[in-house]
């Protein structure tokens, strides 16, 4: 009897808050598969796009690739947050990640479905469910464990599986029109991005990782960058078959833009320098346009490949249009996120600046060239202007949180690796 208490500690240990200010703290085994899974889902949501765009179809698919990638964005995020402030390793604990798993899969098969002329969002919102389903009791386990934010959990898994009952009546009432399903699809949202704000005002912040939440946006947004270096190589497949100088361009252009955006992201500023409620809300929900216009550009260098080969009639500056638009978003997301509280001086102008010169750059013949160049040279004068964090920032700039009435709340170190 007593060599099963490690056995049974193993499968179902308490999910105890991880300590916020843990050193070395770093993206898991298990959130790097998770990754993988969600670029799957990011990918099909894309491959829409693309399609959309190639058919001339530029709104309708503009909305229901947000619509998408919204999906597949929260329940990631979810994760994320949840992950850095209770991973404990236990078997439980993998087996539930594993469950959000097999969601994103679902939902990402169901994701084609969305772009065609009558949306059906039934596979997509099963996926969905079933990976909001597992976060419920994700919650309750750290409910049951985190007396001091006990109301917060709970708080977080009432919200979640209230809102899941308002998916599975919207997914009942089909079909709708193009109108309402994006009325009630919006309706929705607003639903979901209340119940953190609600959830983490009931108690002191969760003890999310400033570090450990600022390493995993970036490697989502390398994973996202990858859909252009995809597309890039796509253009250079083409070449194979028919040379075309203009091929050799959009390859080149493709990885001048995700190099430039890369480097405009990774800058020494940290994104996150405190943990109050606010900046992190803001933080945390604006890199949906991040994202979102990441991926975009992909999708636009795809559809840019299209145009190209004659497999679309769409017009050349249409789909260089397809491309600098979501440079533009990417650049305007990442200013309203970080520059505008980090940088001083004429910093702060740089990134809205060179977004308008990258959506004019199309319209005056410059072309995609012209796009790249916009973005390299963005790359080369933010960097110049770049403002580390001084030595000792992570000490002094204590976290600011929100707190109801002051609790002690016992914090684990380090978790126990299997």
């Amino acid at each position: 009897m007593a060599a099963l208490i490690p056995a049974l500690r193993n499968l179902m240990s308490p999910l105890r808050p991880r300590d916020p200010e843990e050193h070395h703290r770093a993206a898991t085994p298990l959130e790097l598969l998770f990754d993988l899974v969600s670029v799957i889902a990011i990918a099909s949501a894309a491959v829409g796009l693309h399609h959309g765009l190639s058919e001339g179809h530029a709104l309708e698919a503009t909305i229901t690739f947000g619509m998408a990638f919204f999906a597949v964005w929260w329940a990631w995020m979810n994760f994320t947050w949840f992950a850095s402030a209770y991973d404990n390793d236990d078997t439980t604990y993998r087996l539930l990640t594993m469950v959000i798993m097999a969601g994103s899969l679902v939902m990402a098969a169901g994701l084609p479905s969305l772009f065609s002329a009558t949306p059906d969002f039934t596979t997509v919102i099963i996926g969905y469910v079933v990976m909001r389903i597992a976060m419920v009791v994700l919650w309750l386990r750290a409910g049951c464990a985190d007396t001091a934010h006990r109301k917060s959990a709970v708080a977080y898994a009432i919200g979640i599986a209230v809102v899941q009952i308002y998916w599975l009546a919207f997914m009942l009432v089909q079909p709708l029109s193009s109108a309402s399903s994006y009325g009630l699809w919006a309706v929705g949202v607003m639903l979901e991005i209340s119940v953190p704000a609600i959830a983490e005002s009931l108690t002191s912040t969760t003890p999310w990782h400033r570090h450990h939440i600022m390493e995993r946006y970036g490697l989502l947004n390398i994973i996202v960058l990858g859909e252009t270096l995809l597309a890039g190589t796509l253009a250079l497949r083409q070449t194979v078959e028919h040379f075309d100088i203009m091929l050799i361009h959009t390859a080149l252009s493709a990885l001048v833009i995700v190099f430039a955006l890369w480097w405009v992201y990774f800058l020494p500023e940290e994104h996150l320098p405190t943990r109050s409620l606010r900046r992190a809300l803001v933080w945390g929900y604006g890199h949906f346009f991040i994202f979102a216009s990441g991926a975009a550009v992909g999708a636009g260098f795809a559809a840019l490949v299209d145009i190209i080969t004659d497999h679309s009639k769409v017009s050349l500056i249409a789909g260089d249009n397809g491309v600098a638009i979501p440079v533009a978003a990417y650049f305007l997301s990442l200013w309203a996120v970080r520059d505008r509280y980090t940088c001083k001086g004429a910093c702060v102008a740089v990134l809205p600046a060179f977004a308008l010169l990258v959506l004019v750059a199309p319209a005056i013949g410059l072309g995609l060239e012209g796009v790249a160049g916009a973005a390299a040279l963005c790359a080369v004068v933010r960097s110049r202007l770049a403002q580390p964090a001084p030595l000792g920032h992570e000490s002094a700039a204590v976290d600011v949180v929100r707190t109801k009435k002051p609790s002690k709340v016992k914090v684990r170190g380090t978790a126990k690796r299997r």
